[in-house]
């Protein structure tokens, strides 16, 4: 009968710890998964939210933290760093994000996403900002 007790208690004690790994504060996000790396895309998202405004894309896109940033031709950015797609064409990866924004038209030809002109940098500051938003 103490053995059979001893091997209850032991296996209590284990749930408790189990339990307790499982809620410790490392691991509690309310529901929210953190990106496991910073993504580099060679860009400023400071200045990539300031193209953003400038270049209009709020009126296709809803974008969080771009000011009357409500279109609804384009789907909106919420969440944008956790997508695992672009345009359902591409993996998200910095790279194909810098090819998409630079010339939207030669990944899917038929987009209604403008080619808005920019430069290289200016491609790789725009992903930097939308790779902010997680």
């Amino acid at each position: 009968m103490k053995r059979r007790q001893e091997y209850l208690y032991g296996l209590a004690g284990g749930a408790v710890l189990l339990a307790a790994l499982c809620l410790a504060p490392a691991g509690c996000s309310s529901g929210q998964s953190s990106a496991p790396y910073t993504v580099s895309t060679g860009g400023d998202s400071v200045q990539g939210k300031a193209l953003i405004e400038s270049k209009g894309c709020g009126a296709c896109h809803v974008i969080p933290g771009i000011s009357h940033a409500r279109g609804l031709v384009g789907p909106p950015l919420y969440f944008f760093s956790r997508r695992t797609m672009i345009a359902g064409e591409l993996p998200n990866t910095p790279e194909n994000l810098v090819r998409w924004i630079k010339n939207p038209k030669q990944v899917e030809p038929g987009t209604a996403m403008p080619d808005l002109g920019l430069t290289d940098q200016q491609a790789r500051d725009v992903a930097a900002y939308l790779y902010t938003l997680n």
